[in-house]
């Protein structure tokens, strides 16, 4: 058994793969990979300066934002070199416990950032139904324990995965599916019993999205009763304009997660092509439209964006 580990029964590398039978074409297949982490990268660092710079925009809603252009960054960060060295430079090995630990971070942020998606549907809330109180409930100190929360709950949800998946012997090849390292993905390569790594898969996901998604829900049911309860229909439009940016960036973070789940449980004959390039979509879409989304709809955010670049120019 060349290459594996004698007592773990482990390969040292794994394998990793982007789209499988396009190799001669991985040169131009990298090229839309390398546009999105620039605009990914330059639009988190755009809207953390903007909200850095303007001290008028140290509000609530602008520091949740800080905290998922952050999360977004690492999320890029953590899936750029094996990506990037798959497509550009046909470097497919990748050692096991740094497969274990890209693997980390990835469900790591995935987690935080729904998490953080929570605490900024508790923003909304808060500034639509009780908007007296709302300098009173969101301040700093809480705002920074309501992000540390969320980085704690989502950590160490997540913290059993690299220990589950050590335990397991893999006696199957160890070519992996994607150009980066999943729970689900190295478990399929076992040989021994998964069950509990597929009873906590379930509890982890439910416990973080599936439990952060039903809050943000029921949240917007308030919200929505406060709204419809308000008599003027320009303020009931303002209200709710104050939402769209989450609303769009709840369901950008949501819809590829389900969507990759319902594939892989129900979608056997969805070709391979189409499933790995959902799985890059889930990874890649937030991290990309968030900061243009906040861009788009954020009147504070647009502004700042202006007096940069004119500030530049002048």
């Amino acid at each position: 058994m060349a290459g594996f580990n004698s007592t773990s029964f482990h390969p040292a590398t794994y394998q990793l793969t982007g789209f499988p039978g396009q190799e001669a074409a991985y040169h131009w297949i990298a090229v839309p990979f390398v546009v999105l982490y620039v605009t990914a990268m330059v639009g988190n660092c755009l809207v953390l300066c903007i909200v850095w710079a303007d001290r008028r925009l140290h509000q609530p809603m602008y520091l949740f934002l800080c905290m998922l252009a952050v999360n977004d960054l690492g999320m890029s960060l953590s899936t750029l070199p094996t990506v990037l060295g798959t497509f550009c430079f046909h470097f497919t090995d990748i050692a096991f416990h740094a497969c274990l630990a890209q693997m980390f971070f990835i469900h790591s942020f995935t987690f935080v950032e729904s998490g953080i998606l929570l605490a900024m549907a508790f923003d909304r809330l808060v500034a639509i139904c009780n908007p007296l109180r709302y300098a009173a409930i969101l301040t700093n100190p809480r705002i920074m324990g309501i992000g540390l929360a969320a980085v704690i709950k989502g950590t160490s949800t997540n913290l059993p995965f690299p220990f589950l998946i050590k335990r397991l012997p893999v006696c199957k090849r160890n070519i992996l599916s994607h150009a980066y390292c999943l729970h689900s993905d190295m478990m399929r390569l076992a040989c021994g019993d998964t069950t509990v790594n597929n009873i906590y898969g379930l509890f982890a996901a439910l416990f973080t999205c599936g439990f952060d998604s039903m809050v943000i829900i029921l949240s917007y049911i308030k919200i929505l009763k406060t709204v419809l309860s308000i008599a003027s229909h320009k303020q009931r439009l303002t209200a709710l304009n104050t939402c769209a940016s989450h609303i769009c960036t709840v369901l950008l973070f949501y819809i590829p997660i389900v969507a990759v789940a319902v594939m892989h449980r129900f979608g056997k004959n969805v070709p391979h092509f189409v499933q790995i390039l959902m799985s890059y979509l889930y990874l890649f879409v937030t991290s990309v439209l968030n900061p243009v989304i906040y861009s788009v709809k954020t009147k504070e955010i647009r502004k700042g964006i202006f007096r940069l670049f004119s500030r530049d120019v002048m």
